[in-house]
């Protein structure tokens, strides 16, 4: 297993990206973002609703329940790692890593090494999930909403599979 990478990063808009940078910004060049089928960010009903997740080319918006600074851990394994215990919501969906770097970024922020790994290029299942945890050192103490630490673990995949919750937190989430 890589390290894992602890970082606390700022969530505009209430949201932070799982990514492959380099190959998610040439997907929106070339097309991807001006695709009217494709709602910004991913963010279906669904995705706000109940997944939590958007899905884009090379990209897996997380939607953080709050606007603030977040905790965050990425992981790589071998293989699908125990699910965490603790989280109060649980996601799973693919993740095309063309180019062998992945990166967790804030929405407006150039990404940062602390915050990025290298692994072989292909395909990816992420499991994303929701724990609750204490404010992150200089947070806002009045900003509404839960403070939850982010847990990304990623492995690879051979065959694509469906986004998938597996454990749903609870609803409304984000208050």
């Amino acid at each position: 297993m890589i390290p894992a990478r602890h970082g606390v990063l700022f969530a505009e808009y209430g949201q932070f990206y799982l990514q492959d940078v380099d190959a998610h910004n040439r997907a929106m060049r070339d097309g991807a973002a001006m695709d009217p089928d494709r709602p910004a960010g991913g963010w279906t009903e669904d995705a706000v609703q109940l997944h939590r997740i958007g899905l884009e080319p090379h990209s897996i918006s997380v939607g953080t329940a709050r606007e603030d600074l977040v905790e965050t851990v990425l992981a790589v394994h071998t293989s699908p790692p125990q699910l965490t215990i603790n989280a109060e919501h649980v996601v799973e969906a693919d993740l095309d890593v063309p180019t062998g770097n992945v990166s967790i970024v804030g929405c407006t922020q150039p990404p940062q090494p602390e915050h990025a790994v290298t692994v072989t290029p292909g395909r990816y299942r992420a499991r994303v999930c929701y724990i609750p945890s204490v404010p992150p050192a200089d947070s806002d103490p009045d900003a509404p909403g839960d403070h939850f630490s982010y847990q990304i673990d990623i492995w690879p995949a051979t065959e694509p599979s469906a986004l998938t919750v597996v454990r749903q937190g609870t609803s409304p989430w984000a208050g």
